[in-house]
């Protein structure tokens, strides 16, 4: 097996960022006003997330991120004679909501491409209904390795569909890199591994595993929860009773946060660590003060220190937006970026126009997409997965997230 290590990125990504011009305000329904428009071709844009329910946060950042990146792209008349809208459904966090977004998405010909969804579970049911249909799909958030490398990716990695892809990186880079956070700087060597049994969070639970037994850490204890659960007492009892150092959690954060005060109070003063599902401002309100010193990576670096994503910071708070673009803003207005750039070339090549095999078109655009965006490089290689690889390691500090290492895992 190859060495793998931590590589330090540096303070700042290259130079070239995406350029991007304030616009309106959002309305207040599923859909968005195109803004300034660029003329007769209206294209649409779906976005599909969790819009209701415990993981609104992160899915109505995610809305509002594509929103800014339409209204941008009409403001700037980015692709000649196209007015780009977004049409925003919301899969409640449920995979078969999902799958009838997908089918619903697919029925209106004018949408040339779906920004999302949030859970790689509603990922998986929605991805051959884009796929036979030939519609692309971008995910800002989805991590687990098998929707893009095929379910055997550990031992060979195939492409499963060709219209999938994501901006986000994958959890067999940020399970084990978490793992080298915990056991080589926070020198934690007994951790005891929970997860909510769903796709995100035992396959991020899986990868983590691996490489912390590896690395010479012992897992103390496993346990799976009843996501629909907020009473974690008994499970809280094993941590303490284990003598785990830190607990590692695959899931989100409407579970981690009050298994994080649970696992305290019941005297177990061990810090919780779990992945970009608990990296919210929603983590630290439901773990309150017990959070402190409770540790998350997440995909990429911090959006506020990026010199390519100050605009985008600058005109998402200029647009009014009643909620936070959380972790996932960034990855969301590069999704629909990269599909605005994959209709740009498709229109390019075709005298102006769209052709009436659009939707495959776009498809194969988007292999060859390349730009820089508010997270930094934007491109796919072979499986639809990003090439960014950088990762961020935050800790609850002062009731505030606070990134303490970035990085990337090989």
């Amino acid at each position: 097996m190859r060495q793998r290590s931590l590589i330090a990125i540096t303070a700042a990504l290259a130079a070239g960022a995406l350029t991007l011009t304030a616009c309106g305000s959002r309305d207040d329904d599923g859909g968005s006003d195109s803004g300034n428009g660029g003329g007769g071709t209206t294209v649409v844009i779906g976005v599909d997330a969790p819009l209701t329910g415990d993981l609104s946060a992160l899915g109505l950042g995610i809305k509002n991120s594509v929103d800014l990146a339409a209204k941008t792209a009409n403001k700037n008349k980015t692709v000649d004679g196209v007015t780009f809208k977004v049409e925003a459904l919301d899969d409640q966090g449920q995979p078969s909501v999902g799958q009838q977004n997908a089918t619903k998405l697919v029925a209106d010909k004018d949408v040339l491409g779906v920004v999302g969804p949030l859970n790689s579970s509603v990922g998986e049911s929605m991805q051959k209904v884009f796929d036979t249909a030939k519609l692309v799909e971008v995910s800002p958030a989805n991590t687990n390795p098998s929707l893009t490398q095929g379910l055997d990716w550990q031992k060979k990695k195939v492409r499963p569909y060709k219209s999938y892809f994501r901006t986000a990186t994958t959890d067999a880079v940020q399970g084990p890199f978490a793992a080298q956070y915990v056991y080589n700087d926070s020198k934690k060597k007994k951790v005891f591994v929970i997860d909510d049994k769903k796709t995100y969070g035992a396959g991020l639970a899986g990868t983590f595993t691996e490489e912390f037994k590896k690395l010479g850490g012992k897992v103390v204890g496993t346990e799976h929860i009843n996501p629909d659960s907020k009473d974690f007492n008994a499970v809280a009892t094993k941590v303490k009773n284990s003598g785990a150092d830190v607990v590692y959690y695959g899931g989100e954060y409407p579970q981690a946060g009050p298994l994080s005060k649970q696992i305290k109070e019941a005297g177990a003063k061990v810090p919780l660590v779990g992945g970009d599902g608990i990296y919210s401002a929603d983590f630290i309100k439901l773990a309150g003060a017990k959070g402190t010193g409770d540790l998350a990576t997440s995909v990429g670096a911090p959006v506020e220190e990026l010199p390519s994503a100050k605009e985008f910071v600058a005109n998402y708070k200029n647009a009014g937006y009643k909620e936070a673009y959380e972790a996932y803003g960034g990855y969301s207005y590069d999704s629909a970026w990269a599909i605005i750039e994959a209709v740009k070339k498709v229109v390019d090549a075709n005298d102006g126009k769209l052709p009436s095999d659009a939707r495959a078109k776009v498809v194969d655009a988007m292999q060859q997409v390349s730009f820089d965006g508010v997270t930094g490089k934007v491109s796919f290689d072979e499986f639809g997965d990003a090439t960014n690889k950088q990762l961020t390691v935050y800790a609850v500090e002062n009731g505030a997230w606070k990134a303490v290492k970035s990085g990337t895992y090989s």
